[in-house]
């Protein structure tokens, strides 16, 4: 028996012009990320890194994911060789290694997702859903066909660095976090200042000069349309668990507390 595996996100960004739209998957139930998957969005990040989500939670969205068009992307916490190791193992095609800053910290991450001799990845496939137990035909061999690496800058050494780390051989694409640059910049808290949406035109200009694939976090949908006419190729525009809490609270504001007032009126 003969498996396919689906196409990565590196082959979905090279294939299609225009921006790719995405969600962050944030709740770790495959529930949730089921209905985001069937949404008609084209991507979904299933994020280890601020979110509840561990290795059979995540494994459990991968295998939701996989009926409908959306490619997942697995952030992984940290660019750690075992982290990255079993998150391959339980078949993310997609990664995202958050908080690289350094050509050296791209390497890394490069490394990781590489058999020897190109990369220090463990070799387990015949135990794994990576290689569908040994039933995707010569997965060893094509393993680097099958993955792709994304990378996030983040800070403002990243941003210093973003053509160096574009240019790292194994790195598909960058993605800027904007929150965290913010942070960086001692903007804590302001991802739409103008001096961080500067950072982040830069980061972009490097990358795409690079010739590699850039992309952004941007929920306000003003900043995500002025990143989008910039030339992003991929944007997050929202998250499982805003898109709950705000329409929860537009209901709320709409009825409990119309309610709440129809009986202080009544009684």
């Amino acid at each position: 028996m003969s498996l396919h595996l689906a196409p990565t996100f590196r082959e979905r960004l090279a294939e299609t012009h225009r921006p790719l739209a995405g969600l962050w998957a944030c709740t770790a139930s495959p529930v949730v990320t089921e209905i985001l998957a069937g949404s008609g969005m084209d991507w979904l990040l299933i994020d280890m890194e601020h979110s509840p989500n561990g290795l059979g939670s995540t494994l459990a969205q991968l295998q939701v994911a996989a009926a409908y068009p959306a490619t997942p992307v697995v952030r992984v916490p940290i660019g750690d060789v075992v982290t990255i190791k079993q998150v391959l193992d339980l078949g993310a095609q997609n990664l995202l290694v958050p908080m690289v800053s350094t050509p050296d910290d791209a390497r890394a991450a490069a490394s990781a997702v590489r058999y020897p001799p190109r990369g220090t990845r463990g070799v387990g496939a015949a135990l794994a859903r990576s290689a569908r137990w040994n039933r995707v035909d010569d997965y060893l061999r094509d393993a680097d066909a099958h993955t792709s690496l994304f990378v996030q800058i983040e800070t403002v050494s990243g941003v210093a660095h973003a053509a160096e780390i574009a240019a790292v051989d194994g790195v598909d694409g960058v993605f800027v976090g904007p929150s965290d640059l913010a942070a960086s910049m001692g903007l804590l808290g302001q991802q739409t200042h103008p001096d961080v949406r500067a950072a982040v035109a830069e980061t972009m200009r490097a990358v795409q000069a690079a010739g590699k694939p850039v992309g952004v976090n941007a929920f306000d949908p003003v900043i995500a349309r002025e990143y989008a006419d910039a030339g992003a190729d991929f944007l997050l525009v929202g998250a499982d668990v805003a898109i709950i809490a705000r329409e929860s609270e537009r209901l709320a504001e709409e009825w409990a507390l119309d309610i709440r007032g129809h009986d202080l009126d009544a009684s």
